[in-house]
């Protein structure tokens, strides 16, 4: 009995002929990503701007949906909850109100009225413009940390060529998936900085199942011209790669639709990833080795037999 495929077998589709098309529509979603970010910006959350943060605790398990609506028609402004650690444990996180201390103590003492005398009050902190900036900051050599430490593992398992269209490709990744959040308004916090090192890690996954192919067709088929060895490592792998996307995007999906608002950005963050990391990995990653000197091992003795004329 066989296993599903979602890509039939000998599959032959022209990816390495089609590469400067993949080319230009990638530096177009670059290029319109970082427009994005330079005029319309990022909604930054409470992580990243500061503001009111209180960990509450109710009596049985919370019902974030009803508190969730009550807390936002108070005109306090943007409102975050989520469960923390155990049913009854909640984060509320509001934003920094205009009007210096007074007016966060006066927040906070409309919070406490309007969720009454059942809920016990944990922990009440302020996350200030300082503390943010830091988290901000953070955030940012996680995510360049990450890149730099996959280009060091692609260049020591593979070679620096590999290593090099990696980081192409995950940059493409990074940059698209920030240039989305922008046109779309979503809320840019610690979890969104979450799903984009996953979604560097997915990617590079994708990848490098896709250069194992290269190199070992590279040792294996010395003659062969290198654009048709290239696209032959794609399309051998491509029933994989789509089996596994697929698969992963059935879950995101779920978690989006049915997880509630709270991870519903981290969820779409990471379809987009999914689906970005796929395309880079497939039409990216590979069409750019094309331009690096790749070296080429000593021909198997199976594909000595296979190439002899």
């Amino acid at each position: 009995m066989r296993g599903l495929r979602l890509v039939p077998e000998n599959t032959s589709i022209p990816f390495i002929p089609w590469r400067k098309v993949f080319f230009v529509f990638s530096i177009a979603m670059v290029v319109a990503s970082i427009a994005l970010f330079l005029t319309r910006g990022l909604n930054y959350g409470i992580d990243f701007r500061g503001g009111i943060l209180l960990d509450v605790r109710t009596d049985g398990p919370a019902d974030i949906a009803t508190m969730r609506s009550t807390l936002s028609g108070l005109g306090l402004g943007e409102v975050a909850l989520q469960e923390f650690g155990a049913p009854d444990n909640v984060l509320i996180r509001l934003q920094e109100q205009d009007g210096g201390e007074a007016a966060q103590q006066a927040a906070v003492s409309l919070v406490k009225e309007t969720l009454g005398d059942n809920v016990e009050y944990r922990r009440t902190e302020f996350v200030g413009p300082k503390v943010s900036d830091e988290l901000f900051w953070d955030g940012i050599y996680a995510v360049s940390a990450a890149i730099f430490a996959i280009l060091v593992y692609i260049w020591f398992r593979f070679e620096w060529q590999f290593g090099m269209a990696a980081v192409v490709a995950l940059l493409h990744d990074v940059l698209t998936t920030i240039g989305l959040f922008a046109l779309l308004g979503l809320e840019f916090n610690l979890s969104t900085v979450a799903a984009v090192l996953t979604i560097a890690g997915y990617s590079i996954n994708d990848t490098v199942v896709v250069f194992d192919r290269v190199r070992e067709n590279l040792r294996k088929y010395k003659k062969m011209e290198l654009p048709a060895l290239l696209n032959m490592s794609i399309n051998a792998t491509l029933s994989r790669t789509v089996m596994t996307s697929v698969t992963t995007l059935l879950a995101l999906l779920s978690l989006y639709f049915l997880g509630g608002e709270v991870i519903r950005g981290f969820s779409l963050a990471m379809i987009w990833g999914v689906l970005i990391g796929t395309y880079s990995s497939v039409c990216l990653a590979v069409p750019l080795l094309l331009y690096f000197q790749l070296r080429r091992g000593a021909p198997t003795k199976d594909a000595a037999v296979e190439e002899a004329p």
